[in-house]
């Protein structure tokens, strides 16, 4: 919710040139700099279209508490989140950004339309995937907030999260960077999907 003035210095130190803000999902926490940075920067944003709603009725997906520290910043709960260009993915869209290739995977579950951005390795470097809030180190995102869905975030990370590969470095929405490798031996939640997926069906 501070990240404009650091990606500026950013920017400006490495004399860089934004192309696009991607935007993993709709919560407050992660949409909040969007317009500043978006529209700051004359450039696109993309959010999957399931999420779209907490851009533009952004309270409706809010917690209680979030719902009370959102009275304290913005007395008059006026919120302007919605950037001049704002991009609708599809499921399982391919975005060229910069020469760079990132698959957008639809990975409901923390929030309807939740994405997972992934680039493939490319010679030396590892693949990578931008999780957000669908995987942590050591867990996963809360599905009990508004738009939250437990079963379909067991959905995303049996279809989305387990198929990839143990050498892809994984860059959360909050907490520190893991790997596929090592979430799939450590992680509770995937071990618990992964057993399940081993066992063998009883019969009729």
């Amino acid at each position: 919710m501070e990240a404009v003035k650091p990606l500026q210095d950013i920017i400006a130190e490495h004399h860089l040139k934004p192309v696009a803000v991607l935007l993993t999902h709709g919560h407050l926490d992660h949409t909040w700099s969007v317009v500043p940075v978006a529209s700051g920067y004359g450039i696109p944003a993309y959010l999957h279209s399931d999420d779209v709603n907490m851009l533009t009725d952004p309270h409706d997906s809010l917690g209680p508490d979030t719902r009370r520290v959102l009275a304290q910043l913005v007395p008059d709960g006026k919120l302007d989140l919605v950037p001049d260009d704002l991009r609708l993915l599809a499921d399982n869209e391919s975005l060229q950004l910069a020469d760079i290739e990132l698959l957008a995977g639809h990975a409901p579950g923390h929030t309807p339309g939740s994405t997972v951005f992934t680039r493939a390795a490319t010679g030396d470097i590892p693949p990578l995937m931008f999780s957000g809030d669908v995987l942590f180190s050591g867990s996963i995102g809360r599905t009990d907030l508004p738009g939250g869905d437990h079963a379909a975030m067991m959905r995303s990370l049996r279809d989305v999260i387990l198929p990839q590969d143990d050498e892809m470095l994984v860059l959360p929405g909050h907490g520190d960077q893991t790997s596929i490798g090592a979430e799939r031996a450590t992680n509770p939640y995937l071990l618990d999907i992964a057993g399940t997926l081993k066992a063998p069906r009883k019969g009729m």
